[in-house]
This record gives C-alpha cells, structure tokens and sequence, in this order.
C-alpha cells in the first residue's frame, strides 16, 4: 500500500466515524442499528463468497440462530448483555463448525445445496423447539444494561454500543482479509488446486473461513435480536439467506465496503415501499432489483464505483 492509499483510507475512516457518532441526530436510531446489523451480517457472508469462493444458502442458520440463543440466555437465564451476545455468538460459532465440516467436502452448487439442507434442519428445530416460541417466536428480550451502567433501553444509547460491535465485527473483517491468511482465502478462491499444489490444506482453510464467517453473522443476529427485542422464524428462514445473498451482489462481492453499501440499500427500499402502496410487492422489487444487478453491473454499487475510478485515471 503507497502513502496516498494510506492517507486516503485513513481520511474514509475519519469521515466514516464522524457520520457514525452523528448519524442518529438526523436518522431514527432504530432503523441505523438495522442497517448495521444486517451490514455486518452481509460483511461475514461476504468473507465467506467474495473472498473464499464459497456461496452459502443457510447463513439465516447462523443469524437466527444466535438471535434464540441470546434471546433465551437474556430472558430465561437472566445473563447480562454482554453474556448473552456471547452465548449466541459462541452458539453459531459452533453450528458453524459443525456444518462447515460437513459442506466443504463438496465444491459449487452441491456445497450451497448442503448448506441450505442444514440450514432447513435448523429452521424446522427452531418451529418445533418448546423454548424458541414457536411461530410467535421470543418476544420482549430485555435489552438490559452494557457494563452494568450503560441503559439500552434509551435507542441512542443502544444506538452506540451496536455501532461499535459493527467496528469490531468489520475490524476483524479487514483485518483476516488483510492478512497472509487472507491471501490465501484469495488463493483458494482464484485456483484451488494450484493452493493445494503450494502446500496450503484448502480444507482447513476453508473451514476456518466459514467458521469465521458464521460467528459474525451470529453476531450480527444476536444483536439485532437485542435491538428488536424480538427473534423469530424470519430470521432462520431461508428467505434471509436470500437477502444476504443479494445484499452482497448489490454492494459488491470480493469488496470491503460493498456489503455495507447493499445492506443499507436493501433495508432502506425495505422501510420505505413497506410503508407505501407497494406494500405487498416488496419482494418482487427486490427481486427484479436482483435480476437487474446480476445482468447489468455484476461488480455491484462498489464494484462498478471502483472500475470507473479507474478508469478516470
């Protein structure tokens, strides 16, 4: 990276601070803590597609999953806040594992049909499960305190400790993709087999990607559970893997910002055609928006920002 990178990341990072700590002055909290939920849940999908060459159709699996767990761990066992993103983090952490070991033993369409097959298994558990509440779901999960001072029941105040389990949860995405390990999720994506000819064990590798990949996208969904004090079988459906997935095209796959970018678009269409005479139709929208990104910019928002940047110069 040349000094002029440098500066100029370090100059989008002063600006993207700025707008963070003054966004909710301007945006209802509520609706910021969705986008950065559902930015940090299409950043650890992202790790996993853009930059491993893996495409998952059960991430909802590890996103509603981890919602329950903190849910029950809140309400139920009565643990902390901290505690109880942790129990729901750890919780999809180890769904993971545990898928990831089974999935990466196919390649292509065969391992994203696996993923979806487990993914199913886990939504059909969460119905029928006594402490998931069925289809009413956990309803009123208390948002308790963070460190024991801090209200979340005030959305501005809950507002900033989402803000900076996004940082951290992006942080650790930049830093695994910026890393030699990295490098080699890279690798694995452009040329396996040349990997395996270097002496890299791709297997490992990529299940350390998706066990990586599920615990944000646990994180991501313990938090939003906090934040809507709700979780439900919408977010273990795989219509969420879907969303995810689209998310991620919209932004840009294989970018670092392109998720965030998709994510913020997704659920602002989401809030305002809900809210319209489009009502019953914002699937299609979102679906024709789909189809319209596969064929005509498949680089994604980022993605075609960055072609014409360089094309400029």
């Amino acid at each position: 990276m040349t000094k002029i990178q440098a500066r100029n990341r370090l100059y989008l990072l002063l600006v993207a601070i700025v707008i963070g700590l003054l966004a909710p002055l301007v945006v209802y909290p509520v609706f910021l803590m969705k986008i950065l939920c559902f930015a940090l849940f299409a950043c650890a999908f992202n790790l996993l597609l853009g930059f491993t060459g893996l495409l998952s159709f059960g991430h909802a699996a590890f996103f509603g999953g981890a919602a329950y767990v903190t849910g029950h761990a809140l309400s139920v066992w009565g643990l902390p806040f901290e505690l109880g993103i942790l129990a729901g983090t750890l919780a999809a952490t180890v769904m993971g594992a545990i898928v990831g070991k089974l999935a990466i033993r196919r390649q292509g369409i065969y391992f994203a049909m696996v993923t979806l097959a487990l993914a199913q298994l886990i939504y059909f558990l969460c119905l029928q499960a006594p402490f998931t509440g069925g289809e009413n779901g956990q309803q009123g999960i208390p948002r308790g305190f963070a460190l024991g001072i801090l209200d979340l029941s005030n959305n501005t105040t809950l507002y900033y400790v989402v803000l900076v389990i996004f940082a951290l949860g992006f942080g650790l995405v930049y830093r695994v993709i910026n890393s030699p390990f990295g490098q080699v999720l890279k690798a694995v994506r452009e040329n396996e087999p040349r990997a395996i000819s270097l002496g890299y064990d791709t297997d490992r590798v990529k299940l350390t990607a998706f066990i990586v990949s599920s615990a944000l996208a646990g994180l991501a969904g313990a938090t939003k559970a906090v934040v809507f004090q709700l979780a439900s079988l919408t977010d273990v459906h795989w219509h969420m893997s879907g969303e995810v997935v689209l998310m991620t095209l919209l932004g840009g796959v294989g970018t670092l910002i392109g998720p965030v970018v998709g994510a913020g678009v997704v659920v602002t269409l989401q809030n305002t055609l809900s809210s319209g005479p489009l009502n019953a139709y914002v699937p299609v929208v979102l679906g024709g928006i789909f189809v319209v990104c596969v064929l005509a910019f498949r680089r994604g928002i980022v993605g075609e920002i960055k072609a014409l940047i360089k094309q400029s110069f």
